[in-house]
């Protein structure tokens, strides 16, 4: 069965560049998010056992994201992917649950040791 996943981020381009990183070989159903509030109905429909999140998109910001998955004990391994990469940002999203921190522009090098530290890639 594969593993459902979320791309959470408002840039088109920078939700590519995330496709393309991750192992090709890696049994994933994709889902896409442009809105904070998308990345939040995906995770509340069990699309996001992993979601990768940007901190900076409309509506919802991947801080309120992770405040209302937090809140509302949603079941997602979250991986925030984000171009913020202030000491302060790392240790906010943290606080609020994030796994890891991956800073823009994310390279599969930098990835799959994540993956694989937590088990999600073997």
């Amino acid at each position: 069965m594969s593993l459902p996943i979320v791309i959470a981020d408002d840039s088109l381009l920078a939700r590519k560049l995330l496709t393309k990183v991750l192992p090709p070989e890696w049994d994933v159903e994709i889902a896409y998010a442009s809105t904070g509030e998308d990345a939040l109905q995906l995770s509340r429909a069990g699309r996001a056992a992993v979601l990768f999140l940007d901190l900076t998109m409309p509506g919802l910001t991947g801080y309120q994201v992770l405040e209302a998955i937090r809140r509302e004990d949603l079941n997602a391994f979250v991986i925030v992917v984000s171009a913020d990469v202030q000491p302060l940002a790392r240790e906010r999203v943290r606080a609020l649950g994030a796994v890891a921190f991956v800073a823009k522009p994310v390279t599969r090098e930098v990835l799959l040791p994540i993956l694989k530290e937590f088990g999600l890639y073997a």
